[in-house]
């Protein structure tokens, strides 16, 4: 029988542990809010695992494990990072997404699209793929809702 990849119950210390061992191995790039927006902006395609305490959403943990085999299906063709948990939560309204963890795709600085949550393998391939081919677009942000000047501040 080999080895399980994670143990049964992920501590903030093992994903870290992971985290470390994929920046060494698939050059991964850690980031923190301030390091996001350069790792954005650079030319080219990204992904960028928004990631969750492992404990409270053991997801976290799983797209981590599968994501390295996702980007070699792609041929290299996308920068990978992950975001502090603490930054990744400052920023996730950026984004719009509403399931945890979230794999957010740029392309040079531009939100492509997201894949939110835990999926199946294939799904996974098919929707990192289509990321590739999608044009840049507006992120489907949670905003503010905007009025003309001079107009009513109800709906009705």
């Amino acid at each position: 029988m080999s080895e399980m990849p994670y143990p049964p119950s992920p501590t903030l210390d093992a994903f870290a542990a992971l985290l470390d061992r994929f920046e060494k191995l698939h050059g991964f790039a850690r980031l923190d809010e301030m390091g996001f927006g350069d790792f954005a902006a650079a030319p080219g395609d990204c992904v960028v695992l928004f990631a969750e305490d492992p404990a409270r959403v053991p997801e976290t943990w799983d797209v981590a494990v599968v994501l390295p085999e996702v980007l070699k299906g792609l041929g290299g063709r996308l920068r990978a990072g992950v975001l502090d948990m603490a930054s990744a939560r400052r920023l996730a309204p950026r984004y719009g997404f509403g399931t945890w963890p979230a794999l957010v795709f740029l392309r040079d600085g531009g939100y492509v699209g997201v894949i939110e949550g835990m999926r199946d393998w294939a799904v996974y391939r098919r929707e990192a793929s289509a990321m590739l081919d999608k044009p840049v677009g507006r992120a489907p942000t949670l905003g503010v809702a905007v009025r003309a000047e001079g107009a009513a501040g109800t709906c009705h």
